[in-house]
């Protein structure tokens, strides 16, 4: 089965559709991806999925979040409202991403933070799948028929144990609502991702969390895989 991850980064959420079972992987991002650990291209993601994306079984796309993401309550008054203006000025890029997809007549999967317009999405968190972070992503899926998800994990906060915090920055060992900012190595161990430099594990997803999606999205794909050219 061939899967088209556009805003790939990294490939966090590629690796997690590989263990489901995509056997095939293209990424695609508009910046170079060194460490991407499957297929690449160098492109607009948008535009890739409208001329290649119906040469795929399935398509991930995760747009730039920023316009989303939600300042800690521990933020000063003064910066979450310079954030608040700050994220008028990153593009909406969710709903001409939708349209692509819905476009290429796929099943799609669009992730994003909380508070993302997705439609009837999934949320998932990293303590579902027994890591070491909490990482809340939101993931809208749509089979060109009726989700039947089996039943969605649990948050589990409370027994945890020890969560890392990885953000976009590394060291230290302040905590912060028994969050401990730890290493670049601790961030590898608490997102199960052993190839990503820290910059890239603080944007990057859990793959527990695109295994899970990818296991049920597989069981409502064609048996006969794409054979679109590249």
């Amino acid at each position: 089965m061939r899967l088209l991850d556009t805003f790939c980064k990294a490939g966090g959420c590629s690796a997690g559709y590989r263990r489901a079972g995509f056997t095939e992987i293209v990424g695609v991002d508009n910046k170079p991806q060194p460490r991407y650990p499957f297929e690449f291209v160098q492109a607009d993601a948008i535009e890739y999925i409208r001329e290649h994306g119906h040469e795929f079984d399935a398509i991930h796309a995760s747009p730039p979040c920023q316009r989303y993401s939600t300042i800690t309550k521990h933020t000063s008054e003064a910066k979450r409202r310079a954030k608040a203006k700050t994220a008028q000025d990153h593009p909406d890029l969710i709903v001409p991403t939708r349209a692509a997809l819905v476009a290429s007549g796929k099943p799609y999967v669009i992730e994003n933070v909380p508070g993302a317009p997705l439609i009837e999405p999934v949320l998932l968190c990293g303590s579902m799948f027994g890591l070491q972070v909490r990482r809340h992503r939101l993931f809208e899926v749509a089979l060109g028929r009726p989700n039947v998800f089996q039943p969605q994990p649990q948050c589990s906060h409370k027994r945890q144990g020890r969560v890392v915090g990885v953000y976009g920055h590394s060291g230290g060992s302040s905590k912060r609502d028994g969050i401990s900012f730890s290493g670049v190595e601790a961030w590898k161990a608490a997102m199960d991702i052993d190839w990503m430099t820290g910059a890239e594990l603080a944007e990057a997803i859990p793959p527990a969390y695109t295994e899970y999606i990818g296991r049920q999205l597989l069981l409502y794909l064609p048996t006969e895989p794409s054979k679109g050219e590249l």
